[in-house]
């Protein structure tokens, strides 16, 4: 099938950047069941868009589909991953290594979408030495050495709030630019180090504040307080 493809522009606006997950995901589903090419409105069905910004989205890629066809699934999954970086094997160290520490290590899902853990680093003695998913963690007072030997290029902390700062800075001097931030703070950091924050409890009260709106709804009760006076 003819694929017309245009020179990308690498200026992709991050709104666009953070949406190409959700179209790799549906991609890969669709790969998985055979599916060898899908329409712009259901490929949008699939990952929760509207159709027309899942196209102008593409068009950043530089991918346009076929008239009549619609995209061809296989390389769309490959102009996606190439543009996030999948093609390469990213090195991830996971600092901390409590209860998420060690589901995040033994996620068998990372691998196969270009991730690789390469390190597990922990401060409790009780911790450290244990295998995990295959690794041994490593004491954290070799958090640099261990970065620059296994050729860290992200790293996932996962550490109480009081210890993650700190840890930060030590993760930034040792050369890592890029941060996922599972502790329940805001990191300071320069503005050439990008750091993504997961904060799961902030997620929780985000669904309570809507299923309290869809309760209010059914109860016919106020969607909001009115003040009195």
């Amino acid at each position: 099938m003819m694929r017309q493809s245009q020179p990308r522009d690498r200026g992709i606006p991050e709104a666009t950047v953070a949406r190409l997950p959700l179209y790799l995901r549906a991609l890969n589903g669709m790969a998985e069941r055979g599916v060898a090419t899908v329409s712009s409105e259901d490929l949008a069905t699939a990952a929760g868009v509207n159709s027309a910004k899942l196209r102008k989205d593409l068009s950043h890629l530089g991918s346009y589909g076929t008239r009549g066809v619609g995209y061809d699934v296989e390389y769309l999954v490959y102009q996606i991953s190439r543009e996030l970086g999948l093609t390469q094997d990213w090195a991830v160290a996971i600092v901390g290594v409590g209860n998420l520490g060690r589901a995040l290590a033994n996620y068998g899902g990372f691998v196969s979408r270009g991730f690789r853990v390469a390190a597990l680093l922990d401060a409790d003695p009780e911790i450290v030495g244990d295998d995990i998913a295959g690794l041994n963690v490593e004491h954290i007072d070799e958090l640099e050495a261990v970065i620059k030997r296994r050729g860290v290029s992200i790293v996932v902390l996962a550490t109480p709030a009081a210890a993650a700062q700190e840890l930060c800075d030590r993760v930034i001097a040792a050369g890592v630019t890029s941060i996922l931030n599972f502790a329940p703070v805001v990191l300071s950091v320069p503005d050439t180090v990008d750091v993504r924050k997961v904060d799961l409890s902030i997620e929780l009260q985000i669904l309570a504040f809507h299923e309290q709106r869809k309760t209010d709804r059914m109860s016919g009760g106020p969607l909001m307080a009115v003040d009195s006076q």
